[in-house]
């Protein structure tokens, strides 16, 4: 059993930046695709961005692709989401995911362990 805890949210001005981090026990997950997702109040979760078990392929949706990366310390168990440019479309909670199949097929679905979630708040 994976146990993944967020920290790094809080409250920012838009254009300001927030760096997440996601700390992985119970057991290694340098073999595992990691990922964030969001929701906002009153939305379903949506997909942020992945990465693969070596860092080696990312991807981003959309709304954030260009300002936000994402990015792995296996030695440390930890994979991060560097947040910059925030807009106060950004505000959410923030949960770091864990998903031991195949990167290419990351979705919702798949999702084998959630963090409990951190809120980001962008005030414009």
């Amino acid at each position: 059993q994976v146990k993944l805890v967020e920290s790094g949210g809080g409250l920012v001005q838009a254009g300001g930046s927030l760096r997440l981090s996601c700390a992985a026990s119970g057991r290694t997950v340098s073999s595992w695709a990691m990922a964030w997702f969001r929701q906002a109040p009153g939305k379903e979760r949506e997909f942020v961005a992945g990465i693969n078990w070596n860092g080696g392929s990312t991807y981003y949706s959309d709304p954030v692709k260009g300002r936000f990366t994402i990015s792995r310390d296996n030695a440390k168990n930890t994979v991060y989401l560097q947040m910059n440019s925030l807009k106060p479309e950004d505000t959410a909670v923030y949960y770091c995911a864990a998903d031991s199949g195949p990167f290419r097929l990351l979705r919702l679905s798949t999702i084998d362990s959630w963090g409990q979630g951190t809120q980001v708040t962008v005030s414009s």
